[in-house]
């Protein structure tokens, strides 16, 4: 029996249910799924390996070339045309392929009767190194623009939802992944967190830029996979870690980790110690690799403490970073996040987020903001129907979500400057707060009501 340390608290609060539909009278017959193009995504090829499972090769001018997407259909689902089912994006690791879930990871087993849709898109080309699921800070490489975010999250979910009968919505949405993809599947979720209810990380490295050791680990590993592995200038993907250290910290969960509040989070790690999974001569590198993962994931778990975001915490101690322990942790997860899709969580009933990028929506706020700095930390914080506050430079252009009566007329109230906004049909205040003195980051308070 393997030694674990096992520390569960995950955050389920009521919320309206996905429906699954129930085995119609009479099922209709079976015909295989039509992909089309669609969201930016052409489609190439499609291959039907078996009742559930589809290859597809799609291009993207996002990439510049084609990748590969797997994909696991629920059992059943041609004979059930009117039933919708929530998704699983689930991403390997460096090295890896989007066949590698399903060859080494038994996913299509362990999803095997359960009502979901699993996709298992590349996230490299051809098996190299990998993309480090970012929009790359030089798209001149020989590998071509390596806008990896715009495909996965701009793109890929999109073109699932018109392509399969998804619950399109956060509450039927999660992600995960393995390794360099568990980096990936936090991420997504903390600059995105309004499309994943869920997210997972199994044996990844969520902390890249936080804490300032496990930093200059990730900045080695990163750096050595796109030279050896990928074959590009090291600094291509984050950018120098000095002079683009605020990429770096754009794009790294831990310090996005307030991002998270309200997403289910399970973290899955070892130290490295060879454990039952492993046999005859560890590998070296697996049990190195699995160590600085470890460091990286015991960082981000401290951040999620310090801020009081409850995870679901494996930290089993003996294993090593293969994919024996990989797949035993999808079995492991797979009845939560089930559950999870069951009871999915409310919006949250105030909103905060912070990004590096200038304009950015989530939770149905956009800040649209004009200033100096390319990249620079804006933040909204304590967002409701009737006020926010709003920490950015330059001048912020603020679309709130659908709150107010269509056509009604609203005042902005901010120190010293009242704005008059009048709601748009589809209940949209939209309105330009005054430039910030020279473009410095200063902390605006507005309140929203009627004349």
């Amino acid at each position: 029996m393997r030694a674990r340390r096992f520390i569960a608290t995950t955050l389920l609060l009521a919320g309206t249910p996905i429906l699954l539909a129930p085995r119609p009278a009479e099922a209709a017959p079976r015909t295989p799924v039509r992909f089309a193009d669609g969201a930016g995504i052409r489609v190439e090829r499609v291959q039907r390996i078996d009742d559930r499972q589809y290859a597809v090769r799609v291009g993207t001018a996002a990439l510049g070339r084609a990748v590969d997407v797997r994909i696991l259909l629920p059992t059943g689902y041609e004979r059930r045309p009117t039933a919708r089912y929530p998704v699983l994006y689930l991403f390997h690791g460096t090295n890896g392929r989007a066949a590698d879930w399903v060859e080494k990871g038994g996913a299509e087993a362990t999803t095997a009767g359960k009502p979901l849709i699993t996709v298992m898109p590349d996230a490299g080309f051809d098996g190299d190194g990998g993309g480090w699921f970012t929009d790359w800070a030089d798209p001149k490489t020989k590998l071509g623009p390596s806008k990896w975010e715009t495909f996965h999250v701009g793109q890929l979910v999109p073109w699932i939802d018109r392509n399969l009968r998804t619950v399109a919505a956060r509450r039927g949405r999660a992600i995960a992944g393995l390794s360099q993809g568990g980096f990936g599947a936090m991420s997504y979720t903390a600059r995105h967190p309004d499309m994943f209810a869920s997210a997972t990380s199994f044996s990844g490295a969520p902390d890249i830029a936080h804490d300032p050791v496990t930093a200059v680990g990730a900045y080695g590993v990163i750096s050595l996979v796109a030279a050896a592995y990928d074959g590009v200038p090291p600094d291509s993907i984050f950018g120098s870690r000095f002079a683009d250290a605020i990429n770096w910290r754009g794009h790294d969960p831990a310090t996005l980790a307030s991002n998270l509040r309200g997403t289910r989070l399970s973290l899955y790690t070892a130290t490295g110690i060879p454990g039952p999974l492993d046999h005859g001569i560890p590998d070296p590198g697996a049990v190195g690799i699995e160590a600085l993962a470890h460091q990286s994931t015991l960082s981000f778990h401290r951040r999620l403490q310090q801020l009081k975001i409850p995870s679901r915490f494996d930290d089993y101690t003996f294993g090593t970073h293969t994919f024996p322990y990989w797949a035993r942790d999808l079995r492991e997860e797979i009845g939560p996040l089930m559950r999870a899709f069951a009871a999915p969580s409310r919006p949250p009933a105030r909103v905060s987020y912070a990004s590096i990028d200038r304009t950015w929506t989530q939770w149905g706020w956009t800040i649209s903001l004009v200033r100096r700095a390319s990249r620079e930390f804006s933040g909204l914080s304590d967002a409701t129907s009737t006020g926010f506050t709003l920490k950015a430079g330059g001048t912020a252009t603020v679309t709130t979500p659908p709150s107010y009566r269509p056509g009604a007329r609203y005042i902005i109230t901010v120190p010293g400057h009242r704005i008059t906004a009048k709601a748009t049909a589809s209940g949209r205040l939209a309105f330009t707060l005054r430039p910030t003195p020279n473009g410095r980051v200063t902390t605006v308070h507005a309140t929203i009501g009627r004349p």
